[in-house]
């Protein structure tokens, strides 16, 4: 009953809390580093925009948090291939978290800009140029919101929403809650999600379809094997 798991990650079906325990037990019984799993998931997700013609405009917007720093590593990614993106890093006023920060420094001391902002005001205007055949990357937001979205990600979401451009969301649209699918005031609907590790619990709401679009499952370099063992006794504990 238990072998499908260990050999389709699709089958894997997790909750908020589920999906930080398997971070956090990782790094701590595995001693796979934090910024290893960031960097996979930003591999994962970076393999969703392959190929595209290079006069096709890429946007990636970064939170302050480590959906955040994933969308600064998939430009560093992007760069490597020797492909370019135009990145936003939208503060809010917050401290960075210690892996966003690193990644930060990763992709600005290899010469690739970041235009910080604390206030989007204008995040309308500053994606007033993107045309259909762009895409949008979305890192602002990730697992941890519930109930409604304040400015000025509010704005950034409304602003990805009236864009003509194709988004791909990061592990989450931003705005959805990943436990029961619902929406604040607030959420992107991508065209394509790349949830990391399994499928968020929420995504199988019916509601949901209309945010996450497509939804691909992109492996964060934990084993899948490991994985299931240790969700069988988390949610023994759990219960």
């Amino acid at each position: 009953m238990n072998a499908p798991l260990r050999s389709n990650p699709n089958d894997l079906i997790l909750s908020r809390d589920e999906v930080r325990a398997i971070d956090a037990a990782a790094i701590k019984t595995l001693g796979i580093p934090g910024l290893m799993m960031m960097e996979n998931a930003a591999r994962s997700t970076a393999q969703q925009l392959p190929d595209l013609d290079p006069s096709r405009l890429v946007t990636i917007l970064c939170g302050p948090g480590n959906n955040g720093g994933d969308g600064l590593a998939v430009a560093r990614q992007r760069a490597a291939g020797g492909s370019s993106s135009r990145v936003f890093l939208e503060t809010a006023g917050k401290p960075l978290s210690t892996d966003t920060r690193s990644n930060l420094e990763f992709l600005t001391n290899s010469g690739v800009n970041v235009q910080i902002l604390n206030d989007s005001s204008d995040c309308g205007k500053l994606l007033a140029d993107m045309a259909p055949d762009d895409w949008i990357v979305d890192g602002l937001l990730g697992t941890g919101v519930h109930g409604e979205l304040r400015s000025p990600f509010s704005l950034w979401v409304e602003a990805i929403n009236a864009s003509p451009a194709q988004v791909l969301s990061i592990d989450v649209p931003s705005g959805l809650n990943c436990d029961d699918g619902s929406c604040g005031n607030q959420c992107v609907q991508a065209n394509v999600t790349v949830s990391f590790v399994g499928m968020k619990r929420g995504f199988l709401t019916p509601s949901a379809a209309k945010y996450t679009g497509r939804i691909v499952i992109g492996h964060i370099g934990i084993p899948l094997a490991w994985i299931h063992d240790w969700l069988i006794r988390y949610r023994e504990t759990e219960s």
